[in-house]
C-alpha cells in the first residue's frame, strides 16, 4: 500500500519546488503587524487553497491533457524545462526577488490587503505552475494504487511542512537568518535543476526511442 522509494523521490521534488523555507519569509512579511490569530488563519487557509488546487489538478489535469492529446514524454520535457528555469532562478536568487516583488504589488492593489491566503500565497507561491506540472507528471508515472498513494502522501507531507513553516515563520526567520536562507535556497535550486534535466532526458529518450 506504500512505496518508500517513490515517496522519497516525490517528496524531494515537491519540497524543492514548493520550497517551504523560501515561502515562510514571504508569509512572515505579508502578515507582519497582524494578530497571531490572523496569521494562523492565513496559514491554514493558504495551504488549504493550495491543497484543493493541487489534489484536484492531480486528477483533472490528466483528463485535460488526454483530451488535448499531450503525451507523457511531452509533459516530461516541458515540465523539465520549466523546473530547470525555476531551479536556475533559485540558484541566482531571482525567484525570491520575483516573489517579494509580486507580493508587494498584490498588497498595493488588493482591496483587502490583509487576506493573502488565495493570492499570492495559495496561488502561485504554493500551487504554482511548476508544482502543478510536477504533481501531474509524478501521478502519470504511477501504475498502481500503492504508487499513487505514495505520491499523494508526499504532497500531503510537503503541504504539512509548509503549514508548520508558516506557523513559525516569524521566529524561524529570525533564528535561521538571511544568510542561511540564501544558502539553503541555492542548494535546493541546484538539486531541482538536476532533477529537471533528468526529466528532459527521460522525455527525449521516450519520444525518440
Amino acid at each position: 500500500m506504500f512505496e518508500m522509494e517513490l515517496f522519497i523521490s516525490a517528496f524531494a521534488i515537491l519540497f524543492v519546488i514548493i520550497d517551504p523555507p523560501g515561502c515562510a519569509p514571504i508569509f512572515a512579511t505579508l502578515t507582519q503587524g497582524t494578530t497571531r490569530k490572523h496569521q494562523n488563519t492565513m496559514a491554514m487557509k493558504s495551504v488549504f487553497v493550495a491543497a484543493i488546487i493541487l489534489f484536484g489538478f492531480a486528477y483533472a489535469g490528466e483528463f485535460v491533457f488526454d483530451k488535448l492529446g499531450i503525451s507523457l514524454d511531452a509533459l516530461r520535457i516541458a515540465g523539465g524545462i520549466m523546473l530547470f528555469m525555476i531551479g536556475l532562478n533559485m540558484v541566482f536568487e531571482k525567484r525570491t526577488e520575483k516573489r517579494e516583488t509580486r507580493a508587494e504589488e498584490v498588497l498595493e492593489e488588493a482591496s483587502d490587503p490583509e487576506d493573502i491566503s488565495v493570492f499570492p500565497m495559495g496561488i502561485p507561491m504554493i500551487a504554482g505552475p511548476g508544482t502543478m506540472a510536477s504533481i501531474l507528471l509524478l501521478k502519470k508515472e504511477t501504475t498502481n494504487f500503492a504508487q499513487e498513494a505514495s505520491v499523494l502522501l508526499a504532497l500531503g507531507a510537503v503541504l504539512l511542512i509548509t503549514l508548520l513553516s508558516f506557523f513559525i515563520a516569524g521566529p524561524l526567520l529570525k533564528f535561521l537568518g538571511k544568510s542561511f536562507t540564501e544558502v539553503l535556497t541555492r542548494v535546493l535550486g541546484v538539486l531541482l535543476a538536476t532533477l529537471a534535466v533528468q526529466f528532459v532526458i527521460d522525455g527525449v529518450q521516450g519520444a525518440l526511442f
